[in-house]
């Protein structure tokens, strides 16, 4: 490891398992300590012992967080304080993907889908900029998907809340620019990767995993679906100095999908 985030303090949402988790140990193991966050306190607490085991005492913390209540916004904000000393590092990991198309998407699974994929970036960025404002330079990361980009017939609620946090991204980017913040905004967009919500959609489809995989790899240029790291990379170079020059960008990660 080269230590390209040493220094880095980083707040993590959706650690609990997956993307957010590897975000965690690969930030950790380039030199940022973490605090990882998620509804699910018991897995946030996992990838912190997980990054503690592997780096260190003292890298990791892990709180219980709804990301769609400001007010538990503001508590995970002082646990950056209080754990990390500060935060220069903010990523927007957690999301939930939402079925259904125009017709039988219900405007409950809609709401609850912009809550938690769209309104949690809004009160987060809110709430961390100006812990971030005092120790920039900063970045914030956050993680959107192909999905915003690239639309469907049966998701609706995904590729417009996906969508919204590519522009989200961009308007957060100017306004720090603007401030003379020093403070960075990107989004990430990823294709099909192979985390644990691949597991339930195999279940869901009542399909083996593998054909699952086979399926959507047939769907990608590259013909393989993305690992955990293959994301996290991207934060990390996100996250770190090498890229000070980048903001208001996007960084797509689909194998080739969004070039056809």
């Amino acid at each position: 490891m080269t230590k390209r985030c040493e220094g880095k303090l980083a707040l993590v949402t959706g650690a609990a398992q997956g993307l957010g988790r590897a975000h965690c140990i690969r930030l950790a193991q380039e030199g940022a300590r973490v605090l990882a966050t998620d509804i699910n306190g018991e897995g946030a607490a996992e990838t912190a012992q997980l990054v503690n085991a592997q780096i260190g005492d003292g890298t990791a913390f892990a709180i219980a967080h709804d990301v769609t209540s400001p007010d538990q916004w503001e508590a995970a904000v002082e646990a950056a304080r209080d754990h990390l000393g500060g935060l220069n590092v903010l990523v927007n990991n957690a999301g939930i993907g939402v079925g259904g198309n125009i017709e039988t998407c219900t405007f409950e699974d809609w709401q609850r889908c912009f809550d938690i994929n769209v309104n949690s970036i809004f009160h987060g960025c809110q709430k961390a900029l100006p812990l971030m404002r005092e120790h920039a330079p900063g970045s914030i990361v956050n993680i959107s998907s192909i999905a915003g980009l690239i639309a469907s017939d049966t998701m609706p609620a995904y590729n417009a809340s996906k969508a919204s946090v590519w522009m989200l991204s961009k308007s957060i980017a100017l306004h720090c620019a603007k401030m003379n913040m020093q403070i960075r905004c990107n989004s990430v967009h990823p294709t099909f990767v192979d985390t644990p919500i691949l597991d339930g959609t195999a279940r869901q489809h009542n399909l083996d995993k593998d054909v699952l995989m086979d399926k959507l790899a047939r769907q990608i240029p590259l013909k393989f679906v993305g690992e955990p790291n293959d994301i996290a990379n991207a934060v990390v170079y996100l996250a770190s100095d090498e890229s000070r020059f980048m903001t208001g960008a996007e960084i797509k990660l689909d194998g080739g999908i969004s070039a056809m």
